[in-house]
């Protein structure tokens, strides 16, 4: 009787799996395809041949000649890489603690806790680009932040900014971001925790720390798994926030630009110059280091996470 129902169940399936093949695995293998095209053009969908040049390039380990000079490509391993990492080590577990923080605080505070949620997730569905470019005028030279703390004058984002002020802009920008999601998270697996392991360690004269870290916590392991995971890939694919604070794309020879410059934003510059074997090339080594972060989190997670 369940083999004869199989079709039924394809059949209820075949509409998701149809979009699936038409949005996300099409587009996987053709940009792998890509990737290994030499001058590939996508105006044409013409190239001059398969190679492994492209990451190469990418990596500032081969220059393309033309006019009888060799240019090399440095953005991508001076800036982009760099601050790619930066990016998922400040802002991951930061915005993983603080939302923990603020969510187990919701928890206790019953009597406005649904009020607090609709303030905290509100920044969840503002657009992007629209909080990046209030953030844009908090961080300029005479702007809110400078005001706030005696440092009028000093430049976090625009070309005279430097490398670290750049990137403190960027982080507190992306962290301030990504709290309300994480707080929603986090505050339902709270609500699923069965009082008796408070009250066991309320019998216990166990302090607030040692609750949170010994009973909090462990209790939710899948949902700081879950987060952990999804922040992993979200920093590395970091994009919308830079495009928010500096406005547009700039060119190598713009400071500010280069001081935000990620790794998907130097794909999107590539494709925006038809440069899509380069792009892709780029997308496909991200895809490998993602995947290799994810794998690495599953591992561990088999010691650490109680269902």
């Amino acid at each position: 009787m369940e083999k004869k129902n199989n079709w039924k169940a394809w059949l209820y399936l075949a509409p998701v799996i149809i979009l699936m093949a038409v949005f996300t695995f099409y587009p996987l293998i053709n940009t792998i395809g890509i990737s290994f095209l030499a001058d590939y053009d996508y105006t044409t969908g013409t190239s001059s041949g398969f190679t492994f040049d492209n990451f190469a390039f990418v990596l500032g380990l081969k220059g393309v000649e033309s006019g009888g000079t060799v240019s090399y490509l440095t953005d991508v391993i001076q800036y982009a890489i760099p601050n790619t990492f930066i990016i998922v080590i400040v802002t991951v577990p930061l915005s993983i603690i603080i939302a923990l923080l603020i969510a187990v605080g919701l928890n206790s505070i019953r009597w406005v806790k649904s009020v607090l949620q609709t303030i905290f997730f509100m920044p969840y569905v503002t657009n992007a680009i629209a909080v990046g470019m209030v953030f844009a005028v908090i961080f300029e030279s005479t702007g809110l932040w400078n005001y706030v703390f005696g440092t009028m004058g000093t430049d976090w984002i625009n070309n005279g900014a430097s490398s670290a002020n750049a990137m403190f802009a960027l982080c507190v920008y992306i962290v301030w971001h990504a709290l309300p999601y994480k707080i929603l998270i986090f505050l339902s697996g709270l609500q699923n925790i069965d009082k008796q392991y408070y009250q066991a360690a309320q019998l216990d004269a166990a302090g607030k720390f040692k609750t949170l870290m010994n009973v909090t916590v462990p209790l939710l392991s899948p949902q700081i798994l879950y987060i952990m995971i999804t922040s992993f890939i979200g920093s590395f694919k970091e994009y919308s926030s830079v495009v928010g604070l500096i406005g547009k794309p700039g060119t190598s020879g713009d400071v500010g630009y280069r001081n935000m410059y990620t790794i998907v934003y130097y794909i999107y510059d590539s494709i925006a110059v038809n440069q899509t074997h380069y792009a892709s090339a780029a997308a496909l080594m991200l895809f490998i280091v993602i995947l290799i972060f994810t794998l690495i989190q599953f591992k561990v997670s088999k010691t650490r996470v109680h269902y």
